[in-house]
């Protein structure tokens, strides 16, 4: 077990005693995903539940039977679903906003916030691509530099992660782009010591919540300027919804990507109005934290821990995969590719297309210099032999 030296011993020990979860029988026929596949790749797209598909669909027929009643009283509607929504997240809905992904939210925060030639916006290598293409994009707009922190797949706890994003942090700084929950590696990294820390030091933060929201208990972080989340991962929610919560210094400050009939109203009226499209995702959002009530989220969260982990075991046991450390709570877990292996993302594409074809098996790789991450996720529809089958088939794959 020479690979995991650095990890301590009680988390060693934890991996190795995971065992699986029973099935929640609440669960049984509750997702439509094909039966004949392996999807262990719930973080990336989610998989709405039948009931919350029905609410929807109703949604869409009330919709069409009177196109102009819908629309009539429709901002009135989504500021209902926003304040549902909002209790659930111990959120103030006064500073939340719906939004379709955290890709439409990042650009709103970053385009809200002033920057200057010679300023630094502060990401890490574990980002999600799209929100730090997002802040290279403005960096280089405004004549702004884009500062990586590099945070070692190994480090052993939320402390050491802390360590190395500050330790890039200068000055020059006056934006931090940072993830909750990473979506390579599921690994905390914007924890409310970092945020005190950065905004001791003047830094405005902008927080990528993509996968707090349904699985953390509290997810919507009130230390970040803006912090933004996804409901279509583990919320039950309908892709494609979202939301931004904004600091009360902000609010006002706020700039929508297009101007609408609401602009005028201010936050969050003003981002959530974008005229003629489909917010029947937006409205039946509700619907999937009432079902996560119903099903105890307590026993889902367990179940998912526990299966996520134990996933993580296997592929080490059986494949060989040096695990990584992980954040305990968390639904995802991630281990190691041999060095040389998924090193660029033609190379993680087509192992990713490679598994689906040979393995009927759905996960995440993601490229890193000396060896990809592969990372599952666990969800009430997986079942434990699914990463059995995964990480057999993969000692065989990546033999070849």
């Amino acid at each position: 077990m020479s690979h995991i030296t650095t990890w301590e011993d009680a988390v060693i020990e934890d991996l190795w005693a995971a065992e699986p979860p029973a099935p929640l029988p609440a669960a049984d026929g509750l997702f439509s995903v094909s039966a004949g596949a392996a999807h262990l790749n719930h973080g990336s797209f989610g998989a709405v539940p039948v009931p919350v598909q029905r609410v929807q669909e109703e949604l869409r027929t009330e919709h069409e039977l009177d196109p102009d009643g819908f629309f009539a009283d429709l901002p009135a509607r989504i500021a209902a679903a926003r304040i549902r929504i909002a209790a659930d997240l111990a959120a103030d809905p006064d500073r939340l906003a719906l939004v379709s992904n955290v890709t439409e939210a990042v650009a709103i925060a970053l385009d809200t916030v002033p920057l200057r030639p010679g300023d630094r916006i502060l990401v890490t290598d574990h980002g999600y691509g799209a929100v730090t293409g997002a802040a290279a994009r403005r960096a280089a707009e405004t004549g702004a530099e884009l500062v990586v922190a590099e945070v070692p797949l190994d480090a052993p706890d939320e402390r050491a992660v802390r360590e190395a994003v500050l330790a890039a942090v200068d000055e020059r700084v006056t934006v931090a782009v940072l993830d909750q929950l990473t979506s390579p590696t599921a690994r905390l990294v914007a924890g409310p010591a970092l945020l005190a820390e950065l905004r001791a030091r003047g830094v405005t933060t902008v927080v990528d919540g993509a996968h707090a929201p349904g699985m953390l208990p509290a997810p919507a972080d009130p230390h970040a300027d803006f912090w933004f989340g996804n409901l279509h991962k583990w919320a039950f929610a309908p892709r494609a919804t979202g939301v931004l919560a904004v600091a009360p210094d902000w609010t006002e400050r706020v700039r929508p990507l297009a101007l609408s009939w609401e602009h005028d109203k201010g936050f969050p009226g003003n981002v959530e109005w974008r005229g003629t499209c489909d917010y029947t995702p937006w409205l039946a959002a509700p619907a999937g934290f009432d079902l996560l009530r119903s099903l105890d989220a307590a026993a889902v969260a367990a179940h998912n821990t526990a299966l996520a982990a134990y996933g993580q075991r296997v592929l080490a046991e059986r494949a060989g995969l040096p695990p990584l450390p992980g954040t305990p709570g968390v639904w995802m877990r991630a281990v190691r590719l041999p060095a040389g292996r998924c090193e660029t993302e033609q190379e993680a594409k087509a192992l990713m297309a490679e598994v689906w074809r040979r393995l009927a098996t759905r996960i995440a790789v993601r490229p890193w210099a000396g060896g990809g991450v592969l990372r599952v996720s666990a969800q009430l529809y997986n079942r434990p032999g699914e990463y059995e089958r995964l990480a057999e088939g993969l000692a065989g794959l990546l033999k070849g």
